[in-house]
């Protein structure tokens, strides 16, 4: 029985000019982005065969191409079916590419900027179909190549998503929300009046346990990881509510809504870190009140993105019943007071002595896993064999130690310094222990034999006459 033949690509050669975007890339990540169809052992093959050429000369997997060259693609390819293949996206809906299209706030050759709003998930998942990720496929024909999220934000915060249209923009705006360079303001509504008007909350953040990762909590025990938020009180509405504004100087999951829960002011909507006290009575939606207002950030061809996202419905009817007014909301972006050099020098001493104690915590429990007492190299005695060596090991006496029989003994603090002439005494010995005596009498040792006496030498005189 033979088998079923291959799905094949092209039947003849192609060739490609690389693209400014893919400038500098590697060749399986070209092929990737360029013919995904064609999977990654097929690419080593034609490699190691040296029917892949650019610019006329054979080319490795990790040869990097540049733009301009050329690309030459023998006919054939085998179609990876299953996961691991390009999976093909359904075509969007009328009604899914208007929605992507009344997103659009700003939009140029580098980057497009979206109003995301709130109830729609930033990236697909499990049992999430419909996200802002999918309905990129809108754009797709304005471009060769697709847009591609650059950060995001939680499904039920709304506000500015900036979506990069190329692959060097993307690394580009990559590198600006790593840094910190990136200055993003949040507008929220929270439970009660914050103390302090104007503050910034610094507390290390990690995954709750038992919750998949799905849930975050202040973690101060050096753990977590470290976290800052500056808030600003714009108005308030007597003692029930605030309204903030919120700039996240660090970006964790979640980091706003810990924060701010954290210090007993939960952002109204927010059961999750708030609970049954993030809702406020009355007719104020029970939607979290939390918005990306406004983003600013450098663009690649030098110029500077400064964008502000309108409010979604929710939000407005709630800031026009507590009695704000949005205009009075744009405050001015006070640059980062730049961190002392002391306080990063801890900051990093910290960081060194976390990582050193998990490396230790590593070796103790390798060693229990081992049964290896720490002390020795033998395995370590445990239940009814543990409780004999115990009972038949010698039992040392607690207490001080006795001095040595024959040991000088001094009383009081050691002399400094030589006592002057006059006043020389004569040194004192102290007399050695004596060895106390036995009842028993000292057996006597047996008397050597004698010897016999020696003889005279020379020969023997005779008896006189």
């Amino acid at each position: 029985m033979s088998k079923a033949p291959k799905k094949t690509g092209d039947d003849h050669v192609r060739q490609f000019t690389v693209q400014h975007d893919d400038n500098d890339v590697r060749l399986d990540r070209w092929f990737k982005r360029q013919l995904p169809e064609v999977g990654f052992a097929t690419v080593s093959r034609w490699a190691r065969t040296g029917q892949i050429r650019v610019d006329g000369k054979r080319a490795d997997v990790d040869t990097r191409v540049l733009k301009g060259q050329v690309v030459r693609v023998p006919p054939g390819g085998a179609i990876i079916p299953g996961p691991k293949g390009q999976r093909e996206r359904k075509p969007l809906t009328d009604a899914q590419i208007a929605l992507a299209e009344s997103m659009v706030l700003e939009k140029d050759r580098a980057a497009i900027i979206l109003n995301k709003p709130p109830g729609l998930a930033t990236q697909g998942g499990t049992g999430t179909f419909e996200h802002v990720d999918g309905l990129l496929d809108a754009f797709v024909g304005e471009t060769d190549a697709r847009p591609r999220l650059v950060h995001r934000l939680d499904k039920d915060t709304s506000g500015v998503v900036l979506v990069a249209r190329s692959a060097n923009s993307a690394a580009f705006f990559s590198k600006r929300f790593s840094g910190r360079t990136a200055r993003k303001i949040y507008w929220a509504l929270i439970v009660g009046i914050p103390d302090i008007k104007d503050g910034i909350i610094e507390l290390p953040i990690s995954k709750q346990p038992g919750t998949g990762g799905e849930k975050m909590m202040v973690d101060e025990s050096g753990e977590g990881q470290s976290a800052r938020t500056r808030y600003r009180v714009i108005s308030r509405a007597g003692n029930s509510a605030a309204w903030v504004e919120l700039q996240p100087l660090t970006g964790r999951t979640h980091q706003l809504r810990v924060h701010m829960a954290a210090i007993g002011h939960p952002i109204v909507g927010d059961g999750k870190y708030g609970g049954q006290t993030a809702f406020l009575t009355g007719s104020i939606s029970r939607k979290m009140h939390l918005h990306a207002r406004r983003l600013r950030i450098e663009h690649p061809e030098g110029d500077l993105i400064d964008v502000t996202a309108p409010l979604p419905e929710h939000f407005a009817a709630s800031m026009a019943q507590l009695g704000f007014h949005e205009e009075d909301g744009d405050l001015a972006i006070d640059p980062i007071k730049p961190i002392p050099e002391k306080t990063m020098q801890k900051r990093a001493a910290k960081a060194h002595s976390k990582e050193y104690r998990k490396e230790r915590r590593g070796e103790r429990r390798k060693r229990a896993d081992g049964g290896v007492a720490s002390g020795g190299g033998g395995r370590k005695a445990t239940g009814k064999r543990a409780v004999a060596e115990a009972a038949l090991a010698p039992k040392r006496k607690s207490g001080p130690r006795k001095p040595v029989d024959g040991a000088p003994t001094r009383s009081g603090p050691k002399p400094v310094g030589k006592p002057p002439l006059g006043d020389k005494k004569p040194a004192v010995r102290t007399p050695a222990a004596k060895k106390p005596r036995s009842d028993k009498p000292a057996a006597r040792k047996p008397a050597a034999p004698r010897s016999a006496p020696a003889r005279p030498k020379g020969p023997p005189k005779g008896k006189a006459g």
